[in-house]
């Protein structure tokens, strides 16, 4: 008897297990992940996790469709919203060795403006980044990098 209820025990162990791994299907590269973008909190924690550790789940809806990145150095360069996505995604993974900092620099009801500031062994790169609240979704509107 005993033989029996570990039997019966075990098979429904089994089939369990089955059926949990086949509720876990992966995202297919046609589906879109949804990321929290509910707060401007949650939109900059984001950013930050885009920008400094690879990750690439969200990327799409994190950036206002008028995007603009400027980078300030001896040759000034601008990028659209489509340039640093696919850039973005390319880094996928990466992660940087670098110490993060970010402070709250002005905020509002529908703006807020972030210094991230990536300390790294030869150089320090400073992003000012601008969120908006676009239909109560926050969004990257503006970023700006300098580097010391």
């Amino acid at each position: 008897m005993k033989t029996l209820v570990k039997t019966f025990a075990v098979a429904a162990l089994i089939a369990v297990s089955t059926f949990a791994m086949a509720a876990d299907k992966p995202v297919s590269k046609t589906e879109k992940v949804t990321v929290n973008l509910s707060t401007a909190d949650f939109a900059l924690d984001h950013y930050v996790a885009v920008t400094t550790e690879g990750e690439s789940a969200g990327v799409d809806q994190l950036f206002a469709a008028d995007f603009n990145q400027k980078i300030q150095s001896s040759n000034a360069q601008s990028h659209n919203r489509e340039a640093v996505v696919k850039s973005l995604k390319k880094q996928k993974g990466e992660r940087l060795n670098c110490v993060l900092g970010t402070d709250i620099i002005e905020e509002s009801a529908d703006y807020i403006v972030a210094k991230v500031t990536l300390k790294f062994e030869n150089f320090t790169k400073t992003d000012l980044v601008t969120l908006v609240r676009e239909a109560n979704v926050w969004k990257v509107s503006k970023s700006i990098n300098s580097y010391k």
